[in-house]
This record gives C-alpha cells, sequence and structure tokens, in this order.
C-alpha cells in the first residue's frame, strides 16, 4: 500500500494562506493545479484553432481560465463529497479535507455552489449556441464521479468530461460546431485515458483492497502498449482536426514536440512507482503547452 498523501506537508497553502481557508483551497485542488491546466488545454485550444487567420480572443481565453478553475474546483469538491468514505480508506486521500473533519459536507456543499455559479455567470456570458453547449455537459459532471463504482473505464468517463472545452471554445467564437473541434475533442478524450491511466496507478493497491474500479486495473501489465494506441490515436485525431481546420505548418511541428513527448511518457513511466507516476503524469502540461503554441502559431503567424 502507497504511503504517499497528495496534500504536501508544507507547500505554499500552509505557508501562506490563512489557516481557515487552507480547506477550501484543498477541496479545489487550488494547491495542484495540474488537472486546471489539463481541463483547460482543450478550451484554449479551440479557441485558437477557431479564431481563424488572427490571434485569439484574450477575452474569451481569460474567461476560459477562470472557468477552468472554477469548474475543476466544483467538481473536486463533488467527488470528495461523494468518495469521503471511500477517501478515508485510501493513504493517498485520507488527508483531504472531508475524510480528515477539516470541513463538514454542508461547508464542501457550499463551497461547490459558490463555484458552480462562478462557472454559470461565464457561461452565460458567450452566445446561445455556446450556452447550450455548455448546458450539455452537465450531466456527464454529475455522473462522473459514480463511473468508478461501475466500470473499469471510469477514465473515459473523465475524457468526455475534461475535453469538453474543445467543443465549448469552438461554439463561443463562431456559434456553432464543425469537424475541427470534434475531432479535437475526441483527440482529447484518447489523451485523457493516456495520462488518467498513468496516474490511476498510483492507486491501484488501495482501489483493489477497496472495489474501486480503474483502466489501470483493467490493464494491469499491459498498461505500456494501451498508452502508446491512446497517445497515438490522440496525436492521429488531433492531426486530422487540424487538417480539418486548414491549420498551417506551425501547428504540426507543435503536433509533432507534443507527440514524441507523450511517446516519452508511455515509454519510460514506472507504473509501479507512485512518484514517477505523478511526474509523468504532470509533464502533460506540456503537450497542452506545445499544441497551444503551434495552434496560434499557425493562425496568427501561417495564417491558417
Amino acid at each position: 500500500m502507497s504511503d504517499m498523501s497528495d496534500i504536501r506537508a508544507g507547500d505554499w497553502t500552509d505557508r501562506h494562506a490563512p489557516a481557515a481557508l487552507r480547506p477550501y483551497i484543498r477541496l479545489a485542488r487550488l494547491d495542484r493545479p495540474i488537472g486546471t491546466w489539463l481541463l483547460l488545454f482543450p478550451g484554449w485550444w479551440s479557441v485558437a484553432m477557431a479564431a481563424g487567420g488572427r490571434w485569439p480572443d484574450w477575452r474569451l481565453l481569460t474567461l476560459f481560465g477562470i472557468g477552468a478553475i472554477a469548474m475543476r474546483g466544483a467538481g473536486c469538491t463533488l467527488n470528495d463529497l461523494l468518495d469521503r468514505n471511500l477517501d478515508a480508506q485510501v493513504a493517498r486521500t485520507r488527508t483531504r479535507p472531508l475524510p480528515s473533519g477539516a470541513v463538514s459536507p454542508m461547508q464542501a456543499f457550499v463551497f461547490m455552489a459558490m463555484q458552480l455559479v462562478v462557472g454559470a455567470v461565464i457561461l452565460l456570458s458567450f452566445n446561445r449556441y455556446a450556452i447550450v453547449v455548455g448546458l450539455a455537459v452537465l450531466a456527464l459532471i454529475a455522473t462522473y464521479p459514480l463511473m468508478k463504482r461501475v466500470t473499469y473505464w471510469p477514465q473515459f468517463f473523465l475524457g468526455l468530461n475534461f475535453n469538453w472545452g474543445a467543443l465549448l471554445g469552438w461554439a463561443a467564437v463562431r456559434g456553432d460546431l464543425s469537424l475541427p473541434p470534434i475531432l479535437l475533442y475526441f483527440g482529447g478524450i484518447a489523451w485523457t485515458l493516456g495520462y488518467d491511466t498513468i496516474y490511476a496507478h498510483q492507486d491501484k493497491e488501495d482501489d483493489a483492497r477497496i472495489g474501486i474500479k480503474s483502466s489501470a486495473l483493467a490493464l494491469g501489465g499491459r498498461t505500456r502498449p494501451f498508452l502508446f494506441a491512446f497517445y497515438g490515436g490522440a496525436a492521429a485525431l488531433w492531426l486530422a482536426s487540424g487538417i480539418a481546420a486548414g491549420l498551417t505548418w506551425p501547428y504540426y511541428a507543435g503536433l509533432a514536440l507534443a507527440a514524441a513527448q507523450m511517446a516519452w511518457q508511455a515509454a519510460r513511466v514506472a507504473t509501479d512507482d507512485p512518484d514517477d507516476c505523478l511526474a509523468k503524469f504532470r509533464s502533460n502540461r506540456w503537450v497542452g503547452w506545445l499544441l497551444l503554441i503551434g495552434i496560434i502559431a499557425a493562425r496568427g503567424l501561417g495564417g491558417g
């Protein structure tokens, strides 16, 4: 069993945040922003891709940034509310605010509602088509935390949630949906299957003990070839998305570097080492930045 907690004592939250705010910072995962980045990048990619032959709308990029913080925080709070009894049995999660008693379920519920209000205000500032697209994801958000109880592939359902920004970003810019954002979305799902399978290997012993399902348990020793398949599928779908959008060469340069980074993860991850799994998972921030820079350069410099 892993003895690693996902809350690091002595981090910036402990050093600088008021004691009363610390549990809420940890509920929203503000102390661990990698999840916010992974939620945000598909939306940023799509906003940039939809921009046509110009730079992306920086107001939209900012709103998507704030929205990602709020909605990731709300999703994590909901997940922790539903999983508080299970989290108490897992070494990595038993020190989280709810299982440790730092906040009550009612306090967490009110905090989640406040974050949802922030997300709603941002969504309602978009065009009507984008509002409908944004509302359509609510059922996925509400049901995702339950999936680990019923399927070995909760990572797939996370991908459906975390990459919705690929649809919403395009809709917010253009007021419609077309092939490029749809391919971008499906590529993001394949990407999530890769990085979250790596992440799930941290908890596989505890998950097996308490009956929680994950792709890490489903794949076991076959994980590595599946990582290549997931990441290869992501790269292929993103390639098709770029072609459909008429992007120029800077995008494909960024995509090639992102594909190389994902191949490095698949080849080098040590699935029995929780620290290495976490490091490889976090390295996906590079994938996000490389693709984003490629899209912006293709649109703003290459005129694609």
